[in-house]
């Protein structure tokens, strides 16, 4: 196979060129670094790069798995491999272990220690040459200043342009990180979902200077149920309180008002009991026969109750074991939203070739994040305004 390959002399100077300020990646990585070292001891060249191991950082960021080696870890982690002991098939499944990685290191300490080696960030930045270097892509982007530091945290469907404004707006705080910014790295989410997921988490974990410390709750108004009297399930829109359970929550009062005004029509339900036509007597519908008339007892309390909870069921993950799959960063692959037993447990992005049956098997291509108000808001909030998700149902 090697007999007509090219001697090591002879692609030397193309690998000093492709590697310059650059940090190699390799599983393994004080093996490959040693053979070139020695090969270029031979030539006499002195040669020295930054390196990083994906095995190091796998059994940090993956800690608990059987195997490290990369055929068994990539398997295990539903990565592609094709030409196995291959230069080529194993360089491309460094560079997708490599990917999932990075999206794993939700403290960006790889991200912001490459900054700090790379010696083009030591000099005043030009904004106008950061932009070029940016893409129309969806995804999650980091602001840095000279020290590699995250001074903001963002999320844009379009990266490029989000980033333009902040570079041309003349507010204080624009001019502001327009002082300070020295690099901008990205990430990109393939989809809307895990962007708002991934920058919800990343602001509350890293807190950024420009990112204000307490983050105000992106939601104010939720809808709760209440059994009165009669027996009957009521529901109401109130502010949101984290001492309730509430059965989804909004941005808006009116988002929330019109949400209900469609759920009484989808579930053909009461609007006095759905807290929409205070009276006391029968709601308005009932006039115009569109109500069976729970309003004054005329229906069966199971009867109503029933529509009822199939409402909240559609708009509520409780107890549910469930994927949602979305677009991916290419045509390859899919993002995967993880609920555990009613409970946000994390993201991750596998290959179409992956099956996503099994709970237990999707957690460890994850990364795990936090379950919080602001993550159930964010994922009932994009399930009710993109009817057409998939959505999997899970085995325990």
């Amino acid at each position: 196979m090697l007999k007509n390959a090219p001697k090591f002399y002879e692609v030397a100077k193309r690998i000093i060129e492709i590697t310059e300020d650059c940090v190699i990646v390799a599983h393994n990585s004080e093996f490959d670094y040693r053979i070139l070292r020695t090969e270029f001891k031979r030539l006499g060249f002195p040669y020295k790069r930054k390196t990083l191991c994906t095995v190091s950082l796998s059994k940090t960021l993956i800690p608990d798995q059987p195997s490290y080696s990369l055929g068994k870890l990539a398997r295990a982690l539903g990565i592609p491999v094709s030409d196995r002991h291959r230069a080529n098939g194993d360089a491309m499944a460094t560079v997708k272990l490599f990917k999932m990685l990075l999206t794993k290191d939700i403290k960006k300490v790889i991200v912001q220690d490459a900054i700090v080696l790379e010696p083009t960030f030591k000099m005043e930045p030009s904004l106008r040459q950061i932009l070029n270097n940016l893409t129309n892509i969806t995804g999650v982007y980091y602001i840095h200043n000279t020290k590699g530091e995250i001074i903001y945290i963002g999320k844009s469907k379009n990266i490029k342009n989000r980033l333009n404004q902040h570079f041309t707006n003349t507010n204080t705080k624009s001019k502001k990180i327009q002082l300070q910014t020295a690099a901008v790295t990205y990430e990109a989410t393939g989809n809307e979902l895990v962007a708002l997921l991934k920058e919800s988490e990343e602001i509350k974990r890293n807190k950024p200077i420009f990112n204000r410390a307490l983050r105000r709750t992106i939601f104010t108004h939720a809808l709760y149920s209440f059994i009165d009297d009669n027996g009957y399930i009521n529901l109401k829109i109130d502010k949101a309180d984290g001492r309730k359970k509430p059965i989804t929550t909004f941005s808006t009062k009116n988002s929330a008002k019109q949400f209900l005004f469609h759920a009484v029509e989808e579930f053909n339900l009461c609007q006095k009991l759905a807290g929409l036509y205070p009276t006391k007597s029968s709601c308005f519908n009932y006039s115009l026969k569109q109500c069976e008339g729970a309003c004054i007892q005329e229906e069966s309390i199971d009867s109503y109750n029933m529509r009822v909870t199939q409402l909240i069921v559609k708009n509520s993950y409780k107890n549910t074991n469930m994927a949602i799959v979305d677009k991916g960063r290419d045509v390859a692959e899919r993002s995967v939203i993880l609920i555990k037993n009613g409970v946000f447990v994390g993201l991750g992005f596998v290959n179409l070739n992956y099956q996503i049956t099994n709970s237990e098997v999707l957690e460890s291509l994850i990364t795990p994040m936090e379950n919080n108000r602001d993550t159930q808001h964010i994922i009932q909030n994009y399930l009710r305004r993109n009817k057409n998700l998939k959505i999997i149902n899970l085995n325990n």
